[in-house]
């Protein structure tokens, strides 16, 4: 049985152990922090694929003749990717991206479950993108498989 004053030792010495590395632990955080901007966010290396993605999809969309309106607005209810306006109708595009087709693919994660999020948001988001009147509205999905990009013109109804 340890004595009252080996239980004080003990307790002395895993305190200071702790403090050490607490200490190691703060210098590391602090010079990784020194490496990079503090607006620039800390991104996945999928994030930074996806966000990428997002950018060729807004330039192919323009490219189409489509107006981009919004990028990446998000309710409690989900996140829309881009809104557009191709003439008098309201468009909100969902971009997906999937290395691979092997589970289906990227449009193919546009399941039902996804669909009715989109849809939630984007009923959630209309009365700020159109206050006076409910213009007529679809919803495009751009997928990504690999390096090519495929533009799905109303991909599904909000019915």
């Amino acid at each position: 049985m340890p004595t009252p004053d080996e239980d004080a030792t003990a307790y002395a010495c895993a305190l200071t152990a702790q403090k050490k590395a607490v200490r190691r632990h703060k210098r590391r955080q602090k010079a990784m922090n020194q490496n990079r901007s503090p607006a620039e966010p800390r991104l996945s290396p999928t994030q930074k694929a996806g966000l990428q993605t997002e950018e060729q999809a807004k330039a192919y969309l323009e490219a189409a003749g489509l107006r981009v309106v919004a990028q990446n607005l998000r309710r409690s209810t989900g996140e829309i990717d881009l809104v557009c306006t191709d003439g008098d109708t309201l468009v909100f595009v969902e971009v997906r991206q999937r290395r691979s087709s092997r589970y289906g693919g990227a449009a193919a994660s546009v399941n039902r479950r996804k669909q009715q999020r989109l849809i939630n948001t984007a009923a959630l988001l209309l009365p700020a993108l159109a206050p006076h009147c409910t213009p007529a509205c679809r919803f495009d999905v751009i997928a990504k498989d690999g390096d090519e990009l495929v533009w799905i013109q109303n991909a599904f109804c909000a019915s």
